[in-house]
């Protein structure tokens, strides 16, 4: 009977497998005679073309990036039919279904079916695909009307067959294996902002990617063009997730690290806790702010301009009055200079009429010309920049923390102290801490004028000459016969855009101002007040998913509650739900993980764990100055346990170069950082590096550093050993911290 089913369950897979290669070459089939067709035809023709050629690039996109376990379920119902669950939705030609999207309100009975509420389930029926061919087959009966003529499959079940499975250095999706409460909290409705809070292991991270994916499918409408932000601690973290997305059928999801949220700008990790501490306050937005009112100047006297040998007068007082003027357009810096300028350079302009006026015998010449004089003068030009400079917000920010004189007129609130800690050289790399400090300067100071300097004059007479080039263009259709569809004012605008057009995510990478349609955040226990800042900018609906653990903070910017987090941003607009299974973590190394916590005085739920590992910690104390020796000579021993795993060695300080070298002097290119991969099977790498990514094996350095060190926070020691999938072993010569040995 397996046999008959398991050859049945091969059949029809395969059948899905050549409906999806239909389905491709369909597609790149109708993608050639799209691009054949060439840029031909009306504007809106052009249009039409390229808007056929974007569905069918997406598409063709999803259908290649679901090939590996295309089809993972079927669900035997009371009515009779079968209903197969996959990553995508497939149907015949005549739109008979053969496999359901897992996001469909119907798929969720894969996913909430028991045995006490079967919704109309008889059995639910895991597929278990090696590429495309069904390797084995393993039945949850529901119905015990079924039992009598159907066993069970045995085996280890699908879950515990993906958790002990070897890691790869790459997050693999649970579509497969998604559990009950992950599927509630996956489904839940889209406003506002949802918090999910779970210990080590709970599947934060595959929740969150996996609410991603089905928003996209339920609101393809609003989020299509809007988009959607998955913001992750880190760049190694952004790897290890790459490829979760694209196997769920999603390609076009916006993903950055905290340091790559300001196009342009790759910024590292903040060296100084401290730094780090004052950067992430939000009064830091006021000192932005001050940074930007101080480039706003009146002189303290006036000042004698020469234009073409005369002299002009300008007042502190005629630029105290442009400058009210031009802040209460309520306009960013840059954009309301243009009103400063044109109000002074009028102001000149009528001196210098006079002066030329006063000095010559008629008064019907054209002055027309002493417009543009007054504007090109090399004092005009100076004095005006001096009282209102366009800025950019790196020129305005490096400025700030490098300039002495500059930092304490914009931080009167701060100590001496935390404005030296401030303090650093103007060609010091931007960090992450800096990010949103960047963020707020280009908010205030908008865009840099591309015509600065060449005046509101120059600029009309550009767009006057644009526009009568583009009018005669469009004679010169109609002419040709040409159907045209357009406005001369149409198409400057269609002449300014890029010639490649891209997609929403592209569009949205490259533009500070996109606002998405929702946003997802992986460890936000982690950003600061001013991170938080930036992320609503992004999002002006405050739609988010929020995922982390409180207890696993490390940085000193970072939270201790989610309503200490969130109120200042979100206010009450935000609920919290919570994961209470451990699925990763063996129940001996989270039991010892949480004991260690709670010694330490901070409170952990402990989330139940699904199963109980083969080891126990393993605790090595040794002397003085021998960690890394201890390293090198345990390492073959965990190797082997592991027996082809992924293993980290976690490490802090002056410990992490000394272990990476130690090492590779033995194993060479395997001795890799961040999540490893195939080739680099050992990874030396922070607590901080390694929050969000999981290990067969793990080994801890020296973990009372990780406790004690002058910023040390119970999170670096908590998430180090809260990595592994099946084995922990803790090298020590300054003491195990309380708790561990229980």
């Amino acid at each position: 009977m397996l046999d008959a089913d398991l050859a049945h369950e091969r059949d029809y897979v395969a059948g899905l497998y050549a409906r999806l290669e239909e389905l491709r070459a369909e597609k790149r089939q109708q993608l050639a005679q799209v691009r054949r067709a060439g840029a031909v035809g009306t504007m809106q023709n052009v249009s039409e073309r390229d808007a056929f050629a974007a569905l069918y690039e997406d598409r063709l996109a999803q259908l290649d990036a679901v090939d590996d376990r295309l089809v993972f379920g079927r669900l035997d119902l009371d009515s009779g039919e079968a209903q197969y669950i996959g990553r995508i939705g497939l149907t015949t030609d005549d739109l008979q279904r053969l496999m359901v999207d897992w996001r469909a309100p119907e798929a969720g009975h894969f996913y909430q079916a028991t045995a006490f509420d079967r919704q109309g389930v008889r059995r639910r029926r895991h597929l278990i695909l090696q590429g495309r061919e069904v390797k084995a087959i393993e039945d949850d009966v529901l119905d015990a009307g079924m039992l009598a003529d159907n066993a069970s499959l045995q085996g280890e079940g699908a879950l515990l067959a993906a958790l002990d499975s070897k890691r790869t250095g790459r997050m693999s999706d649970i579509v497969s294996t998604i559990q009950s409460e992950q599927d509630r909290i996956i489904r839940s409705a889209i406003s506002g902002a949802l918090v999910v809070q779970g210990g080590p292991g709970t599947g934060k991270t595959a929740v969150a990617l996996h609410r991603a994916a089905y928003l996209l499918y339920t609101h393809r409408e609003r989020l299509k063009t809007a988009g959607v932000l998955l913001v992750g601690p880190s760049s190694s973290f952004m790897k290890y997730i790459e490829r979760v997305l694209p196997s769920l059928g999603e390609t076009g999801v916006v993903m950055a690290s905290l340091g790559r949220l300001m196009p342009g700008i790759n910024a590292v990790p903040e060296p100084e806790a401290d730094v780090a501490a004052i950067k992430g306050r939000l009064d830091m937005a006021k000192v932005v702010a001050n940074a930007v009112a101080n480039r706003q100047r009146i002189p303290a006297e006036d000042r004698i301009l020469e234009v073409d040998g005369r002299k002009l007068v300008l007042t502190p007082r005629q630029v105290s009055r442009a400058r009210e003027r031009a802040r209460s357009t309520g306009k960013p810096h840059n954009e309301a200079r243009l009103t400063f300028v044109k109000i002074l350079l009028r102001e000149l302009t009528e001196q210098m009429t006079e002066l030329v006026e006063a000095g010559s015998i008629g008064n019907n010449a054209d002055r027309s010309y002493l417009a543009e004089d007054v504007r090109t003068a090399r004092d005009v030009r100076i004095v005006l920049n001096l009282c209102w400079m366009p800025m950019t917000p790196e020129k305005l920010i490096t400025e700030l923390l490098s300039k002495p004189a500059v930092l304490a007129a914009c931080t009167p609130h701060l100590s001496l102290e935390e404005q030296k800690l401030l303090l650093r050289p103007s060609d010091a790399p931007w960090t992450e801490a800096d990010v949103p400090l960047l963020d707020e300067a280009a908010e205030l100071l908008g865009e840099l004028d591309p015509a600065a300097g060449r005046g509101i004059a120059q600029q009309e007479h550009d767009r006057a000459r644009d526009l009568a080039n583009a009018k005669q263009t469009l004679v010169n259709m109609e002419h040709m016969g040409v159907d045209v569809m357009m406005t001369a004012e149409e198409l400057v605008e269609q002449n300014q855009e890029r010639q490649n057009r891209l997609t929403a995510a592209e569009r949205a990478t490259t533009d500070r101002t996109w606002a998405f349609g929702h946003i997802v955040v992986d460890e936000a226990q982690e950003l600061s007040p001013m991170q938080w800042r930036l992320l609503v900018r992004r999002c002006p609906l405050k739609s988010f998913t929020i995922v982390g653990d409180i207890a696993q903070t490390s940085s000193v910017a970072g939270a201790n509650s989610w309503q200490g987090a969130l109120g200042p941003m979100f206010g009450d607009r935000w609920q919290l739900e919570e994961l209470t299974v451990n699925y990763r973590t063996p129940s001996q190394i989270a039991e010892a993980a949480a004991r260690m916590a709670n010694a330490a005085g901070l409170v952990v739920s402990v989330p139940k764990a699904v199963r109980e590992g083969r080891w126990a910690p393993v605790i090595d104390k040794v002397a003085q100055g021998q960690v890394v020796s201890r390293l090198v000579e345990v390492l073959p021993e965990e190797l082997d346990a592991l027996d082809g795993g992924l293993l980290a060695v976690i490490a802090d300080g002056d410990l992490l170069p000394a272990a990476t070298s130690a090492l590779r002097a033995v194993y060479g290119r395997r001795i890799g950082n961040g999540a490893g991969s195939y080739e680099q099977d050992i990874v030396v790498i922070s607590p901080r590096e390694a929050k969000g990514l999981e290990f067969d094996g793990v080994v801890v350095l020296e973990p009372s550093r990780m406790l004690n060190h002058e910023h040390g926070r119970v999170g670096d020691l908590y998430v180090a050993m809260t990595r592994p999938t099946q084995r922990l072993r803790l090298i020590a010569a300054e003491g195990i911290p309380a708790g561990i040995e229980g």
